[in-house]
């Protein structure tokens, strides 16, 4: 009897020293507090566009902000940085991707955003830089952060003035499930660069390629997301989210993307007709822009003019 509940007793702490793991592994947020934009990605699609993301980042961390802080909807607080080209003019909310850099993710987008005359606010999302958290959630409970900065914008700029929600990666996701949420009725458009199409799924994939048993883990990691991370991994997918909403939404993926599959933005164009889905051949994950920079920029103004005319 003594020897079957120390069974028991150590088979329950390797499960706990393996939920843990797998929180401090996908879920903790970084350490890092500062914005480190010059930190870029390593690997070969990467190294060729460097020097030009590196040029692009200087260019963006040069320009002059106001810092502004909301609460969460679960009491953190989260941090922003607004940026006004011209006084009344519209919004564009941008949201960087998983352990990303406001600086280093948008130093393409928001170019794009301030040459065409809009306003910005580059969210900094909960668990990493300025803002509050325990765990980066996948989404989750960043759609939540994504409606509380709307919210904010409604009632700071009115009514009148058009926002648009842009992310990439895991930014994209989460615009994308905040999508299907009461957002104000000025929320206009979204575009979403290399979003995946399920939180838990992109975690089992990503799980996969660095040779883990994903099938044995997939329990644990429900788990640790619910014990150390507090929330539900399986709360919201943008798959379910695009396919309740009526916002006009820009898909934009590289077909040679190894870390969010292609296939996964042709899975949310499946489930909303309306979706303009624009894939860039041999670009990887967040590089479609620096691959063929006119076609990004002339495809996001054609998307944002017809989606502002609907409106």
């Amino acid at each position: 009897m003594v020897f079957l509940i120390s069974i028991v007793v150590f088979l329950f702490l390797v499960g706990f020293l393996c939920m843990y793991w797998i929180y401090f592994l996908a879920f903790r947020p970084p350490k890092k507090k500062e914005d480190d934009y010059l930190d870029l990605p390593k690997g070969e699609q990467y190294r060729k566009y460097d020097d030009e993301t590196i040029r692009l980042c200087k260019v963006f961390a040069a320009i002059p902000y106001e810092s502004v802080c909301i609460t969460s909807v679960d009491g953190y607080k989260l941090y922003a940085r607004y940026y006004e080209v011209e006084k009344g003019a519209d919004l564009q909310i941008e949201c960087h991707g998983y352990h990303g850099s406001p600086i280093r993710d948008f130093c393409g987008g928001n170019k794009i955003a301030r040459e065409s005359g809009y306003n910005t606010l580059v969210i900094e999302q909960r668990g990493m830089l300025r803002s509050g958290g325990r765990a980066i959630t996948f989404g989750i409970m960043e759609r939540w952060d994504v409606r509380s900065w709307c919210t904010y914008a409604y009632e700071r700029f009115g009514k009148d003035k058009k926002i648009i929600l842009s992310g990439i990666s895991m930014g994209a996701s989460a615009v994308l499930m905040a999508s299907s949420l009461d957002l104000p009725d000025n929320v206009s458009a979204i575009i979403a660069d290399c979003p995946y199409s399920s939180p838990l799924r992109i975690i089992r994939k990503v799980g996969s390629d660095m040779g883990l048993p994903v099938r044995f883990l997939t329990p644990l990691v429900i788990l640790s997301a619910r014990i150390f991370g507090g929330f539900d991994i399986n709360g919201s997918t943008p798959l379910e989210a695009v396919e309740k909403t009526d916002i006009p939404i820009l898909l934009i993926h590289g077909q040679d993307d190894r870390f969010v599959p292609y296939e996964m933005s042709e899975e949310l164009k499946r489930a909303n007709s309306k979706i303009r889905l624009e894939s860039f051949p041999g670009a990887g994950h967040g590089l479609s822009y620096m691959l063929d920079t006119p076609r990004y920029e002339r495809i996001v103004h054609e998307f944002l003019s017809d989606a502002f005319y609907r409106t």
